[in-house]
């Protein structure tokens, strides 16, 4: 049975690149019946930050990447935070050492930081590799545990990028345990992949070249080697890596935006990788059912924000109706206080254009109170209209809307407005934009001049048509 993992370091936000990581590894682990574990790496105590790990939880959870194992629910292999592992991976990095495959390195901070200032590879000179630890031991000397990198060559395979041979060489003798006894992630990953029965490894490009030293330490403990796939990079539109520091925006900051959670995870499903067909539209179960490890793309994926509101857009106007209303209905309630306005008219008419809830106050903060505006809003040359086109305009559709009797519904009105345009030989813009500018005052509406009309109430119409009358008429 496949089991795969998503672990994650309590180190702040969720990036758009973390939570990448998390749904393909549960995708792949859910296409095959498999186990999806949620694992907390929290060994780097300098980089920790308090609240992360409930951030985590929050993040999966608004998601629906629920864990089958992990810290919060249990499981055959927990517990599942690494922290409250430290003994476990210490024993395993002893017996490193007692085949050779490790050893004892008891050099201080001053001597490694002399080696980086001489441009010394790796930062180490392989100094402990051949002492005899023991005096050192004695002496209760502080140390790390380092890998012995041996000479030759090492392949790995890569379901992404294929089979890699690289120069033993060109890897460092990196530290498994530091001298706080804790591990280092590049060896707790290791440890806790093996014990906890991991069969497919899901991370990010930057440790395709760590793979090399991860092999060499199951092989040293003749472990079987899980499957890797490593995932490029996600960039900006220019080519640079995302970063928080220069205002990029992570999971947490997205959803505040108004980015919906299912519409953020269908679109960064599709950065990296491809379904095989033109489809751009995925529920997460429809996901599972589609994603296929082949269509894993070897090269960046651009992160467009453009693209994503679009994505979010269909994904409110594609939502049913009462999901929507409800959605909404309190954020409605708070931005139209005026009598006898239909919040639920207000949300039908609102969802098919709108690309964030949040925009909904602006949108509507005329209805409860005309704004000061002026005659310029009334030319436009698409429509064909100027300030003495929408001052005639203005006047006749006040004259049809006091003669007109109840009830006042906008799909008549619409049909009635029209014919009105035909009758004073205009087109159908040259008296609609007139009164969509008069009922708003504003540049835009979220919608037609007839459904305005239906909207604010036959009374409320032609008091705002005879204020637009006066601005036209100074």
């Amino acid at each position: 049975m496949i089991r795969t993992r998503f672990a994650p370091s309590p180190t702040g936000y969720m990036h758009i690149g973390n939570l990448r990581s998390a749904l393909y590894t549960y995708l792949i682990a859910k296409r095959e019946g498999g186990t999806f574990i949620l694992r907390i790496e929290d060994t780097d105590a300098e980089r920790f930050v308090d609240g992360a790990t409930e951030v985590i939880y929050k993040t999966l959870k608004m998601v629906g990447l629920n864990h089958d194992e992990g810290p919060d629910i249990g499981g055959e292999y927990g517990p599942y935070i690494q922290s409250e592992r430290k003994e476990t991976y210490m024993e395993y990095a002893k017996k490193l050492i007692e085949t050779g495959a490790a050893y004892y390195c008891f050099c201080d901070k001053e001597r490694l930081e002399s080696l980086q200032k001489e441009g010394e590879i790796g930062g180490y000179d392989n100094h402990c590799r051949d002492i005899d630890p023991k005096s050192g031991l004695e002496r209760g000397s502080s140390f790390v545990i380092r890998q012995r990198i041996p000479e030759g060559k090492t392949t790995f395979s890569d379901l992404t990028f294929g089979d890699i041979t690289v120069d033993n060489e060109e890897l460092d003798d990196q530290v498994l345990i530091k001298g706080d006894g804790l591990p280092t992630y590049n060896f707790a990953n290791i440890v806790d992949d093996h014990l906890m029965a991991i069969t497919h490894v899901v991370r990010g490009v930057e440790y395709l070249s760590s793979a090399p030293k991860y092999n060499l330490i199951y092989e040293a403990f003749g472990w079987d080697i899980p499957e890797y796939i490593h995932l490029t990079h996600i960039v900006k539109q220019d080519g640079s890596k995302l970063s928080k520091r220069r205002g990029d925006a992570s999971f947490e900051d997205l959803v505040a935006l108004g980015y919906l959670p299912e519409a953020i995870i269908n679109y960064i499903a599709l950065l990296g990788w491809s379904p095989g067909d033109t489809r751009e539209f995925f529920t997460l179960e429809e996901l599972v059912e589609a994603f296929d490890m082949k269509g894993l793309s070897k090269s960046p994926s651009a992160f467009d924000m453009n693209k994503l509101t679009w994505m979010n857009s269909r994904y409110i106007k594609d939502m049913d109706a009462d999901t929507f209303y409800k959605m909404t209905e309190q954020t409605l309630k708070e931005s139209v206080k005026r009598e006898g306005i239909c919040h639920r008219k207000l949300s039908e008419i609102l969802q098919t254009g709108i690309n964030f809830v949040k925009e909904i106050p602006e949108l509507l903060d005329f209805v409860d109170e005309l704004p000061e505006y002026s005659s310029e809003l009334y030319v436009n040359k698409k429509m064909k209209t100027d300030e003495a086109i929408a001052l005639e305009s203005l006047k006749e559709v006040i004259a049809y809307a006091e003669e007109r009797s109840e009830p006042w519904i906008s799909e008549d009105i619409l049909g009635e407005l029209t014919s009105l345009a035909e009758k004073n030989e205009l087109k159908n813009g040259q008296i609609l934009w007139p009164i969509r500018t008069a009922l708003t005052g504003k540049p835009t509406s979220p919608c037609g001049a007839a459904v305005l009309m239906g909207l604010l109430g036959k009374e409320e119409s032609i008091v705002r048509m005879k204020k637009g009358v006066e601005v036209l008429s100074k």
